[in-house]
């Protein structure tokens, strides 16, 4: 048996995991990573067709990290953001302008991202990837955290982070209840190449099926999430390609010019996940393994890098002062830190896709007026935009560009 010693354990390599290896690498800490699937399937072209769109405070973080010289020649800035309901005249508009002080974000595809990550990992000390591997035991009784792998190897650290997804093992062993509200939506994704520029612009239309996106990728392109019930995803998955292009211009609309589909077509559940609690003795979560909520709004990342963000900070500031960074005080300042601003966003999130999921004639009444009157309240409009570019509540330091 191999025994592998480092201050911190995390399963799963994805985007919240691998960033988070970074960050605390940075900070000193001796790392080890995870995954059950190799670099190369992470990274190759088919794995993953979704792009993120990362809010203006994550791509702060990106920077403080070193890793966004790596990311920038993939990312499109968004720099505005229009809000339609179907068909009507009445919507809302976000600029950058307004605010005067950057983008309201990026697009980045979700591969450049990990490949960014990657990158930056050959330029630090200070973590270890075990890939591909796969965790059959952790065990936190004792002094310290044990992870037990199918390869034979054991890892002996100080704390376990869960950053390995919704159907998170390290939640389960920790005996952290979830609580889940399934949609039934899938989210249909794939990208599009257009004849005119996108300009910078992302679209948001509310139709009866759920929300459809139009989001700004570099160059004449553009990344597509099409909500849709569930019981139809698999006839339209199912279309052949010129079918399926020919629904997606009918959604799309003229205004980009000709329009066709590239790449591949991915389909992805929708449901609303929340863990009860965020940390057990020896142990945190992060990202989707502690949340994921449906992605009318575009935070889901957001929230997981906020996560990556706040623990990075508190265990910083725990090892600076010589406290057990697994302890239950030292986790129960993270927990409380996010808990209460994730919360706020989950239920956000919830209502609005169930506001505007729908075709009743009085509600579609009432959210067109709500949409318009907030277009023209400059504070209340302002106050959207921050949250969009994540930049509400109290920030830990990364958010802000600042190391701890």
């Amino acid at each position: 048996m191999t025994i592998h010693t480092c201050d911190i354990t995390i399963i799963g390599g994805g985007l919240a995991g691998m960033t988070a290896a970074l960050g605390l690498a940075d900070q000193g800490f001796e790392v080890t990573v995870v995954d059950r699937a190799p670099q190369a399937d992470l990274t190759a072209v088919s794995y993953d067709g979704r792009a993120s769109a990362l809010a203006y405070a994550s791509c702060q973080l990106f920077e403080a990290l070193g890793i966004w010289p790596h990311m920038a020649p993939y990312a499109q800035p968004i720099l505005e953001i229009r809000v339609s309901d179907g068909p009507s005249l009445l919507h809302l508009h976000f600029d950058n302008e307004t605010l005067g002080d950057g983008p309201l974000g990026h697009m980045v595809e979700n591969r450049h991202t990990r490949i960014a990550l990657y990158e930056r990992l050959k330029e630090i000390d200070g973590v270890t990837v075990l890939a591909p591997e796969m965790v059959t035991g952790t065990d936190t009784s004792g002094g310290g955290a044990t992870v037990t792998l199918e390869s034979g190897k054991t890892i002996r650290s100080r704390l376990i982070i869960g950053a390995d997804g919704r159907g998170s093992m390290v939640r389960k062993h920790a005996e952290l209840p979830v609580s889940t509200i399934d949609y039934a939506q899938h989210g249909i994704v794939c990208s599009i190449e257009h004849e005119h520029s996108h300009c910078g612009i992302a679209h948001e239309r509310f139709l009866p099926s759920g929300p459809f996106a139009i989001l700004p990728l570099t160059g004449n392109r553009s990344s597509l999430v099409w909500t849709e019930k569930s019981h139809l995803t698999e006839t339209i998955m199912g279309l052949s390609d010129r079918a399926f292009t020919a629904e997606v211009r009918r959604r799309t609309g003229d205004f980009l010019g000709e329009v066709k589909v590239i790449g591949g077509r991915w389909a992805y559940p929708l449901s609303l996940q929340y863990a009860s609690g965020y940390v057990a003795p020896k142990v945190a979560l992060i990202g989707d393994a502690a949340h994921g909520i449906h992605p009318i709004s575009g935070q889901g990342l957001n929230l997981g890098l906020k996560d990556v963000a706040v623990l990075i900070e508190v265990l910083a500031d725990a090892k600076r002062v010589g406290l057990d960074i697994g302890s239950t005080a030292v986790l129960e300042n993270y927990s409380q830190w996010r808990t209460t601003d994730n919360a706020s966003v989950y239920a956000i999130t919830d209502a609005f896709n169930r506001l505007f999921s729908n075709d009743i004639g009085p509600v579609k009444l009432v959210r067109d007026l709500g949409m318009a009157a907030v277009d023209q309240v400059t504070p209340l409009k302002n106050f959207f935009m921050s949250h969009a570019r994540g930049t509400v509540g109290e920030l830990p330091k990364l958010l802000r560009g600042e190391r701890p």
